[in-house]
C-alpha cells in the first residue's frame, strides 16, 4: 500500500483487508510523509496484529509511481504473489482468493498479472457506476497505447514481480499499473482482465488518478491527447522499453521496433506503421482516437 494523507477513508479499505477470505496475507503500508491521522492509522492496525502481518515504513516522497515502484521491486519483500493496494479503496471480500486461483493456473516462471474491471463509489460509499468493460484479449498491442486495469486491482506473481524488478524503481513511466502490462505482456507473459469487480474504487476530489468511465471521463481524454499527454506517456514508455527491451519475446520486439519508428516518421508512415504494429485499443471509440492522435502527430 502506497499512502499519503489518506486518513478519511482508510480505515474503511484496512478493514476490507483483514476480511479477506484468503487469510494469509501480510500488508507493507509506505508512507509518503503524511500529515494528518494516516500513519497513525496504519500503526494503530498494525499493532493489533503481531508477528509481522503489517509493515509500516516511510515511503521515498517522491510520488505515488516511486511509492509503489520502490515497493515491488525491494528485494527485502518476498512472497509468491503480489497486489497493489490504494488507501482510499475498499476491497471485495474475495479479492484476493479469486486472483490466486487464477494466477495458480500459469506455470511456475511464467510471468502473470491479474486484474478486473472496478465497481466504482462515491465520497460516502454511494454506487457510480462500473469502469468500461473490455472485451478484447489483453496483448502487447494493446498495452503499448492502453492501460486496461487500475492497479489497485493488480495482483501477480513473483515472475511477473522479477520483470519489474529487472526494470527497476526508477523507471520513468507514467503509471505502476500501465508499466506493469507492458511488461508481462511483452515478455509473453499471461494478463488475466476478470470482468468481475475486484475493488470498489472511491471517486473523490483528492483522488490522485480519477475515475475512468461516462463522457466526462472521454472528453479528458480527448483533451488529454490534443494536449499531447497521449504522445508524453508513449515516448516514456518507449525510452524505459528501450533500456529493457532484452525482456520482449522476439515477435514483441518487433512490434516494438516498427511502433517507434513510425512515432517519428511523417504522417503516411505512421499510419502505415500503426496498421503494421496492429497496435489497438479496446473500444471502437478509442480507436477512433488512437488514428486521431496519429494523423495530428499527437501519438
Amino acid at each position: 500500500m502506497g499512502s499519503y494523507n489518506g486518513a478519511r477513508h482508510l480505515q474503511e479499505q484496512l478493514d476490507s483487508i483483514a476480511e479477506q477470505s484468503h487469510p494469509d496475507w501480510r500488508l507493507i503500508a509506505s508512507d509518503d510523509g503524511s500529515t494528518d491521522a494516516t500513519r497513525e492509522l496504519l500503526e494503530r492496525f498494525r499493532d493489533r496484529r503481531p508477528g509481522g502481518h503489517v509493515v509500516v515504513r516511510s515511503g521515498p516522497g517522491k510520488g505515488f509511481l516511486a511509492n509503489f515502484l520502490g515497493m515491488a521491486c525491494d528485494p527485502g519483500v518476498q512472497a509468491p504473489y503480489y497486489a497493489f493496494c490504494d488507501q482510499d479503496d475498499v476491497w471485495e471480500a474475495d479479492k484476493l482468493a479469486r486472483a490466486i486461483d487464477r494466477l495458480r493456473t500459469v506455470p511456475a516462471g511464467v510471468p502473470a498479472v491479474y486484474c478486473t474491471r472496478t465497481h466504482l463509489i462515491g465520497e460516502h460509499g454511494e454506487p457510480l457506476g462500473y469502469s468500461p468493460l473490455f472485451r478484447r484479449a489483453p496483448c502487447f498491442r494493446n498495452a503499448l497505447v492502453q492501460s486496461i486495469a487500475g492497479g489497485n486491482t493488480m495482483v501477480f506473481n513473483e515472475a511477473a514481480r522479477a520483470l519489474v524488478a529487472t526494470a527497476g524503481a526508477q523507471a520513468r513511466v507514467a503509471s505502476h499499473d500501465w508499466w506493469v502490462y507492458l511488461l508481462v505482456s511483452g515478455a509473453g507473459g499471461t494478463v488475466f482482465y476478470d470482468s468481475w469487480p475486484s475493488v470498489r474504487y472511491r471517486q473523490h476530489g483528492s483522488n490522485l488518478v480519477g475515475g475512468n468511465v461516462g463522457s466526462k471521463a472521454r472528453l479528458r481524454r480527448f483533451v488529454k491527447l490534443l494536449e499531447g499527454r497521449f504522445r508524453s506517456w508513449n515516448a516514456m514508455h518507449c525510452r524505459a522499453l528501450q533500456e529493457v527491451e532484452f525482456l520482449l519475446t522476439p515477435e514483441n520486439r518487433e512490434i516494438f521496433r516498427i511502433f517507434t519508428h513510425s512515432r517519428s516518421a511523417g504522417v503516411a508512415r505512421r499510419l502505415g506503421g500503426v496498421l503494421q504494429a496492429r497496435v489497438f485499443r479496446q473500444t471502437p471509440i478509442g480507436n477512433l482516437g488512437l488514428y486521431a492522435s496519429v494523423l495530428i502527430n499527437r501519438f
